[in-house]
């Protein structure tokens, strides 16, 4: 009796038991699909165009299988690196026949010998200026987790290389993982809605004679790096508009005060696009010099723009043509050195540079004052308008010296202070222009904790710039914002969307594991079909052999 009803759930429910059951077991099995999945921030390199020339990476989406720096071959592959890994060579190789590339940054920017440092910074500046890259490049932030996957990649290299055989090679690839790297982004365009802020103010100078010149201090907001994001910039400007800052505070407390009022007007400019040529300097000039109104930049005894001042214990004063003997430009270069006299651990160099109009990219800010025939010269801790300093993501908080910066500062204030009231040499400023430490760590904090590469910066009411704008309007009198807009036909500058995005990490089978795996299943299946229409038969040829064999018993 017993032996009907199994024949009966072979013939009829056990094809419904393997549909209902196996993907249950498939369900509850220990590979868990969603733990092979992971996210991750990604930050895209630069995109930019400049005087019609294209600097950056040009494409965004990725859909690729991931693989390490030395075990790459095609454009099928995205590379996955730590960038202390990543040399100048590999990435051109890279840049040329890859698919993507992912770099993740070292869990500190700081600890770095000067060597490796200088390797870094090299290979950040080929990666921006050299030429454009048509492949997806982005950097990603140390996390333990991709860490793991970036040390599993360059493992399973290791391991393969060892293989002796070709059946170990083999299963090591049947067995071995992969990863699969999507970013979904779509193509990056041209962002129509760039308008780059530049403010400026001013404090009232006074004289018997009514009479009274006008000095210029001048300094750019913006950051720049490999990467818009990661952009922070904190002496690279951000020093230089502390040190502006620290100015408009000291020096308005005594302009508020007849008896204590300064010699000169004294005009602040903050400007925008210092990382694309000047652009908001070369805006600004036009719309003062160009116009009919009166400006008092116009009979500016000198120009001063502050440039990265952190970087070293040497201030340089930068110039376009060598001061006159008895020019204002000269006179303050003679305060300042007097003033730097006070601070054995501080040198105060000039360095002369002619401007090359060949070029489309000027070296420093001053020389957009120079070409319109304003004597004008930058203050810096950098000699050379190429280091890489300027323009890095290196460029950390946690990377610059704040007593270093307090004490240029102090230097910078002390000379500006003694050129606008006239103090002889010898003798010292008025207790009254101390720097305040605190002030400095504070917005040092604010400026250096968010990046500020211009095509951040360009929306609009950005607060960062507002906040800067405001600082102006407590401080000075007649606050003013020009923007700088590019042109629509034939346009200066070109900025690009999509700096950010997110990264999907799969882990995934390579390709001969999937062959292997369908091969498995198509035989499994077909032995499941075979066994359900064919043993019913067995099972009737059994039975009659069994009675026949009683039969013959009896």
């Amino acid at each position: 009796m017993w032996l009907d009803e199994v024949e009966e759930i072979f013939k009829g429910y056990l094809p419904y038991y393997i549909l209902v059951f196996l993907p249950i077991f498939i369900i509850v099995s220990p590979a868990n699909p969603v733990s092979a999945a992971h996210e991750f921030p990604v930050y895209r390199m630069q995109h930019y165009d400049l005087h019609g020339i294209s600097f950056g990476s040009r494409g965004a989406a990725v859909n690729l299988e991931a693989r390490s720096i030395s075990a790459w071959s095609s454009s099928r592959h995205c590379i996955v690196t730590r960038f202390t890994d990543l040399t100048l060579n590999s990435f051109r190789n890279i840049r040329g026949k890859a698919g993507a590339l992912i770099v993740q940054l070292p869990k500190t920017l700081s600890n770095f010998t000067q060597e490796e440092k200088q390797q870094l910074l090299l290979l950040e500046n080929k990666m921006l200026y050299e030429q454009e890259t048509s492949i997806p490049v982005y950097f990603t932030k140390y996390d333990p987790k991709f860490d793991n996957i970036v040390t599993e990649l360059e493992t399973n290299i290791d391991i393969s290389n060892k293989k002796k055989s070709a059946t170990e090679a083999m299963f090591s690839s049947i067995a071995g993982n992969g990863y699969q790297i999507v970013i979904a982004s779509s193509n990056p365009t041209a962002r129509t809605d760039i308008k780059i802020p530049t403010f400026h103010g001013h404090l009232a100078g006074s004289r018997p004679d009514g009479k009274v010149p006008t000095i210029a201090i001048v300094t750019h907001y913006d950051s720049f790096g490999v990467a818009p994001e990661l952009s922070f910039g904190a002496d690279a400007n951000g020093s230089g508009v502390i040190v502006m800052l620290e100015l408009i505070r000291l020096l308005s407390g005594l302009y508020s005060n007849p008896k204590t009022r300064g010699k000169y007007n004294i005009l602040f400019i903050l400007t925008g696009g210092g990382k694309i040529n000047y652009q908001g300097s070369k805006k600004w000039l036009e719309d003062q010099l160009d116009s009919s109104e009166g400006s008092l930049i116009q009979e500016a005894s000198f120009v001063m723009c502050l440039d990265t001042l952190a970087a070293s214990d040497t201030i340089f004063m930068h110039v376009s043509k060598p001061p006159k003997e008895g020019s204002a430009s000269s006179m303050f270069y003679k305060n300042l050195k007097s003033v730097g006299e006070d601070h054995p651990s501080v040198s105060i160099e000039g360095v002369h540079k002619k401007i090359n109009l060949a070029e489309d990219i000027l070296a420093w800010e001053h020389e957009r004052y120079s070409i319109r025939r304003l004597p004008g010269f930058t203050l810096s801790t950098v000699k050379s308008h190429k280091d890489s300093w300027r323009s890095t993501i290196l460029d950390s908080r946690e990377n610059l010296d704040t007593n270093r910066l307090s004490r240029n500062a102090r230097i910078i204030v002390d000379a500006i202070g003694k050129y606008v009231y006239d103090i002889p040499e010898g003798e010292k400023m008025d207790p009254d222009l101390e720097i305040d430490s605190n002030q400095i760590e504070s917005r040092l904090k604010f400026l250096a904790d968010q990046p500020r590469s211009q095509q951040l910066l360009s929306s609009k009411d950005n607060g960062l710039v507002t906040s800067l704008q405001n600082d102006f309007s407590k401080y000075l009198t007649d606050v003013k914002v020009t923007y700088a807009v590019p042109d629509k036909r034939d346009p200066d500058y070109q900025f690009f969307g999509n700096t950010k995005g997110t990264m999907n990490v799969y882990n995934v089978k390579p390709a001969v594991f999937d062959l292997i795996l369908t091969l498995a299943i198509t035989a499994y299946l077909t032995s499941v079909y075979f066994a359900i229409n064919y043993i019913p038969a067995l099972y009737s040829l059994c039975s009659n052999l069994i009675k026949l064999e009683k039969a013959k018993a009896k």
